[in-house]
């Protein structure tokens, strides 16, 4: 992650994309900015799980087993989502390279928070 970080903040930087930190006021929209075009590109991700979704019900429909079409229509997405997943990627270094904050740390240390928690949520054994 530290790699991915490092090299988010180079190629921003190469591609003129940095935050704007001229002012306060054009931090904050170039913030706003980048966090808007996030959360963008988060629904192009919910865009491509419809899309997967959607052909797997035509392959259904037209007489498919589910976990055949629920597969080829996994796989049929998998290179789109990827790209929407590099986008998402992207924005949250940009945002988390301007805050400093190193992903890598942060993410192995929520995990660990989150494994501990005392209020975690029940779930029932789905057996079949």
């Amino acid at each position: 992650m530290k790699n991915l970080q490092s090299f988010a903040k180079d190629f921003q930087k190469e591609m003129e994309w940095d935050i704007d930190t001229s002012s306060y006021e054009r931090t904050r929209a170039s913030l706003l900015n980048n966090f808007m075009l996030l959360t963008t590109e988060v629904s192009e991700v919910a865009e491509e799980l419809r899309k997967v979704f959607n052909l797997t019900n035509k392959y259904i429909v037209g007489g498919m087993d589910e976990e055949k079409a629920f597969k080829i229509a996994r796989e049929k997405a998998q290179e789109d989502l990827g790209k929407e997943f590099a986008d998402c990627l992207a924005y949250i270094c940009k945002i988390a390279n301007f805050f400093e904050v190193d992903l890598e740390t942060s993410f192995y240390s929520k995990m660990d928070e989150v494994k501990n928690r005392k209020n975690k949520d029940i779930r029932l054994s789905h057996k079949k």
